[in-house]
């Protein structure tokens, strides 16, 4: 059995066969007073109603293709007709109406107003010719019935319109949403990348320092080479440790959203910043830590990236400086937090990148800071020092927490100083 629903995907891929069965029908109803004599008002057919029928069917034919023109040319017959044969066609009629139909539902809004106008004034201007009445009960119903088909076509028009529109906004939003997931994958991709850069380069530089230490130790002095084993073994372990939160990112999928989900590991920040200073001095690199401004809490996007920017900065110096000497300054301003970072430049071994701020660590650091709102400025000073300078806005300052500057040289650090910060 056929439903509406499969009528309407049937007329709607095939709309010339339910044109066809429409002007079947019309033509076909033309053609039955010839069969039976009279038309059911006692009027008898003759030669001109099955000319009307077979205009009327063509007519409709081409509805979907002209509808002005058929509209036109369906007026034009009934009152042809009406001329000839004294009296109304019916079937031209209806088909004038299924024309106003169409052409409300089809053509512009103006168009089709003017045309429905000009078609119930002619059929008006018919039914009092046939009638000798014209304020008969079928001259007022021809107003009746055409506006009645023109308000449903533009009702139908109306509703496709809507429905086109909801189709395309729909669609739209489809195509906005995945556009939305490919941005924030690309984010996250270049997120984990830049944490990996982090993590895995600072600490893979003091592991491969250490064990140089270790082999240049290994024989004539035994118990230093140890340490730098156990400062190796350290590195390790703080490696794994902050890689693990990242790999438990990737495991994740996408419907973990609860707390149990999240990672239980705490989000470096510049209160970690004396461990660092501690393992880079361990590793042979002195620190002269410079402190200034009034230290408070920090949001944990810039608070993360200062730490990440200290830590590639020093790991820098650290492998490509002259000398195992670096200047770190952190400034608490009242709106930004700046970190200044200088070690000497060895024009030998330095990467050339490095000055113009097209390496990978350089790279990491300067889109964290412009993803914060702030800058990154890298090259070598007019004093042959490379320095790297790191501005990161920051909110309103609150209460002063501190007052004056610290010297923090980082040769002078002990494990309970560098603890005692990290409290």
């Amino acid at each position: 059995m056929i439903g509406p629903a499969s009528l309407q995907r049937v007329t709607g891929a095939h709309p010339r066969l339910l044109d066809a069965a429409l002007a079947t029908l019309v033509g076909g109803v033309g053609l039955l007073p010839l069969l039976f004599g009279r038309w059911p008002d006692g009027v008898r057919p003759s030669g001109a109603d099955a000319v009307a029928a077979a205009a009327a069917f063509l007519l409709l034919l081409a509805r979907r293709r002209a509808p002005l023109p058929v509209l036109a040319l369906t007026v034009l017959g009934e009152v042809a007709f009406t001329v000839l044969a004294s009296y109304p066609s019916r079937v031209l009629k209806v088909a004038a109406l299924i024309a106003v139909y169409t052409v409300a539902r089809t053509v512009r809004r103006r168009i089709a107003l003017i045309a429905v106008s000009a078609t119930a004034l002619s059929l008006y201007a018919v039914i009092t010719y046939a009638t000798d009445s014209a304020a008969g009960p079928e001259a007022g119903a021809v107003f009746a019935w055409t506006g009645m088909f023109a308000a449903v076509g533009a009702t139908v028009r109306t509703w496709h319109a809507y429905a086109a529109a909801m189709e395309e906004r729909a669609l739209r939003a489809e195509a906005t949403k995945e556009e939305e997931a490919r941005r924030r994958v690309a984010e996250e991709r270049l997120r984990i990348a830049r944490e990996l850069h982090d993590v895995i380069a600072h600490h893979i530089a003091l592991i491969t320092i250490q064990a140089g230490v270790a082999g240049h130790f290994l024989r004539g002095r035994p118990d230093q080479a140890e340490v730098a084993l156990g400062h190796i073994r350290e590195a390790g372990r703080t490696v794994l440790d902050e890689l693990g939160p990242l790999l438990h990112v990737l495991r994740r999928s996408g419907d973990e959203t609860t707390d149990e989900a999240q990672p239980a590991e705490p989000v470096p920040g510049l209160s970690r910043l004396g461990g660092l200073l501690e393992s880079l001095t361990a590793a042979g690199l002195s620190v002269r830590h410079q402190q200034s401004g009034h230290p408070r809490p920090l949001p944990t996007a810039i608070d993360l990236a200062a730490y990440r920017v200290v830590q590639e900065g020093l790991t820098n110096a650290h492998k490509h400086g002259a000398t195992a000497e670096a200047d770190l300054l952190v400034d608490y301003g009242p709106d930004e937090l700046r970190i200044r970072i200088t070690n000497a430049l060895d024009a030998g071994s330095y990467p050339a990148s490095a000055a113009t701020g097209t390496g990978h660590g350089l790279t990491g650091m300067r889109e964290r800071a412009h993803a914060l709102g702030g800058s990154l400025h890298a090259g070598a000073a007019a004093d042959g020092r490379f320095r790297l300078t790191v501005r990161l806005p920051l909110p309103a300052a609150g209460p002063p927490t501190d007052t004056g500057t610290s010297d923090r040289p980082g040769t002078a650090l002990s494990a309970t100083a560098a603890k005692g910060r990290q409290g």
